[in-house]
């Protein structure tokens, strides 16, 4: 059997590969290349699919983000609680607005933010708090808006990964002031490229996220303040608009590979299964198990032709961009313990039972 790769795309683009050339073709004969009806179209439609009033789509997933924080409010002086485990977009994306990140640790079960923590980092110039829907289901949000209730700060989601979980039947962007996601490639719903997009109930961050991704402007050569230039470019939205179309279909595979791994692994010795927090409806945007030894199974799955991964290796608070924070070894166990561990399996729609057996199959092997 042939290598079996952590993600496969090559799948999808053929699923969409007419419909983006002709996409492409309407693009490029209308000489509309920044923003336009193609940006348009998707904005819309995403936001349909997530069940909210506004989308404002960007250059990629850490704009979003910062964007978002910004048109919140956020900035010098301020403080913006983070989960430790998280892709280090989080983190900067608070840093880049001026703020500064505070560190908080994940709960055991789901690696998802831990909400006691979180209410233990709250102080003074806590601003805003950016809860990550991690590996595909959302983090214990109504936790979150009963912490907050009140006291002027706000939730930020980053929904990079879960693009179609719901929680109590509730999407991302519906939770918090506003979600930042990302369409990198290799996401649920990818471009073919860096992209990314703003959700958002509220009239007045939709307004200023999209004057701040013009270079905050809203009317042309007037600035009345400092902006970017992240503006979701047409041709990924033609990509996007394709796949969105078909995202619910490939989110219900995922789901369906989801459960035969479990039902492939059930038992298997070694193995810590990923656990679904009760409410949520997951989209697995990874399968995450946890295994001894981690280094030295991932060597024999690639070795075997089984391109497994690890999300995430490092913890932010010892990553170098943020040696600043003071952090050490020990200050946040959990993420630590969870960060040598971890085992991220492959899965994508499309992928066959005949590969998820193999995969199980080599993972038994080298577990023992």
């Amino acid at each position: 059997m042939a290598d079996i790769p952590l993600v496969d795309l090559r799948e999808q683009h053929r699923q969409v590969a007419e419909e983006v050339a002709r996409g492409f073709a309407r693009v490029l004969e209308s000489g509309c290349f920044v923003l336009g009806p193609e940006v348009e179209g998707f904005e819309a439609a995403f936001a349909r699919f997530s069940a909210v009033e506004h989308c404002v789509g960007v250059a990629n997933g850490t704009d979003a983000l910062e964007i978002a924080l910004r048109a919140a409010g956020v900035g010098p002086g301020d403080e913006v609680i983070v989960p430790v485990n998280s892709f280090i977009a989080t983190a900067l994306a608070v840093a880049r607005a001026g703020a500064v990140p505070v560190l908080a640790d994940c709960d055991p079960d789901h690696h998802l933010i831990d909400v006691a923590e979180v209410a233990r980092k709250i102080g003074a110039r806590t601003r805003a708090i950016v809860p990550v829907h991690l590996y595909g289901q959302l983090a214990p949000m109504e936790e979150l808006e009963r912490l907050v209730r009140g006291s002027g700060v706000v939730l930020v989601e980053d929904a990079a990964q879960a693009h179609g979980a719901t929680r109590h039947g509730r999407a991302p962007g519906a939770f918090g002031l506003a979600a930042g996601t990302s369409f990198y490639p290799g996401k649920n719903l990818g471009a073919y490229g860096d992209a990314g997009a703003i959700l958002t109930n509220d009239e007045a961050i939709q307004r200023r996220a999209r004057a701040l991704r013009n270079y905050g402007s809203d009317v042309k050569y007037a600035h009345p303040e400092t902006g970017f230039n992240s503006r979701l470019d047409p041709l990924q939205a033609v990509v996007l608009s394709a796949k969105l179309r078909r995202l619910t279909l490939w989110n219900e595979q995922r789901r369906e590979a989801a459960r035969r791994y479990d039902a492939l692994l059930a038992g298997a010795p070694g193995v810590c299964l990923p656990a679904t927090l009760p409410g949520n409806e997951p989209v697995w945007h990874l399968y995450v198990v946890r295994v001894p030894r981690r280094d030295e199974v991932l060597a024999k799955l690639r070795a075997a032709g089984i391109q497994a991964a690890v999300h995430y290796p490092t913890p932010i608070h010892l990553q170098g961009a943020f040696r600043s924070l003071g952090h050490r070894r020990g200050d946040f166990p959990v993420a630590e313990a969870a960060a040598g561990a971890v085992l991220s399996l492959p899965i994508y729609p499309g992928i066959t039972p005949a590969q998820q057996e193999r995969v199980a199959e080599v993972l038994r092997a080298a577990v023992v």
